[in-house]
């Protein structure tokens, strides 16, 4: 393909990827319906459905890397991913958001309103008369039986450091991108890429923990609920953004990327200091406070 004009912004024309990204979603809502009422077939339509993403995936972006590394996009397109990357960001907050907002609303409103303080006299007298509100805690009811948390500053503390010098490394890399400086690059984005899958894995031993020997579960009520939703998610994120920067340290690898050049960088290393930021947020809130 020749460089596009300046003064001109590229339209992609005739793309199927579209149609093939609504087919596999789908394929995959209407399998996980019927997985959920138990036909048999359903795991294996799953499946399918999965493999048509993953399909519409590589083709998708594929095709926006050769276009990008031909020189068909030019600064106003830039500037429309940048805004869109952005928007995308902006989402992704507003969805944390609602969990530590759920958080918030258990522990500082409900849970205090149910043992009694404030106009939650009442129902504490009428409806659960000996309750002590103190978090965390299972509800009432106590959901899901006794558990323990997890301490603060053991796995979690260990985690919080390996993120933040994730954010170190993938800056360097950053810096050395925009220096030319290809083999710092890819070093520097390997050992990120080494670091997010390592908090992955630390997160998978917790989980472990938590179910196995602290009775901490899904079901231990809005402590367990908010506990794992948030965390949950958060790690959920966090291999995604790990699998992106392990994409973007192959492409450096193969030459691509310029100093001037290299909004597809940009976008992940966005992305992963987003996801060092919500999980400071957790520690806090969610382990230390």
């Amino acid at each position: 393909m020749a460089h596009h004009a300046d003064d001109s912004y590229y339209v992609p024309h005739g793309t199927k990827w579209p149609i093939v990204g609504s087919l596999a979603m789908i394929t995959m809502m209407a399998s996980a319906a019927f997985w959920v009422n138990d036909y048999t077939v359903a795991p294996w339509t799953f499946l399918a459905g999965v493999a048509i993403l993953i399909y519409m995936l590589f083709g998708w972006f594929g095709d926006v890397i050769r276009e990008s590394e031909s020189g068909m996009y030019n600064a106003q397109v830039d500037t429309s991913f940048r805004m869109g990357m952005m928007w995308f960001i902006f989402s992704e907050v507003m969805f944390f958001a609602v969990f530590f907002g759920a958080l918030f609303y258990a522990r500082v409103l409900s849970v205090p309103w149910l043992g009694g303080e404030g106009t939650g006299a009442f129902t504490n007298e009428v409806l659960w008369q000996g309750y002590d509100a103190v978090w965390p805690t299972a509800g009432p009811e106590q959901l899901g039986g006794p558990f323990q948390t997890i301490p603060a500053f053991g796995v979690p503390f260990v985690n919080t450091l390996i993120l933040l010098t994730s954010g170190m490394t993938v800056t360097l890399a950053h810096h050395a991108l925009k220096k030319d400086h290809r083999t710092a690059l890819v070093v520097w984005l390997l050992a990120t890429v080494a670091l997010g899958f390592l908090f992955v894995f630390l997160q998978v031993e917790e989980y472990k923990e938590a179910y196995q020997h602290l009775g901490l579960t899904l079901g231990s009520g809005i402590y367990g609920s908010t506990f794992f939703m948030l965390t949950g998610f958060h790690g959920m994120h966090v291999t995604l953004g790990a699998i992106m920067l392990l994409v973007i340290a192959i492409r450096s690898m193969k030459g691509h990327f310029k100093p001037r050049h290299h909004f597809g960088f940009e976008a992940v290393a966005w992305y992963w200091h987003f996801v060092d930021v919500v999980w400071l947020g957790l520690f806090i809130f969610v382990y230390v406070y």
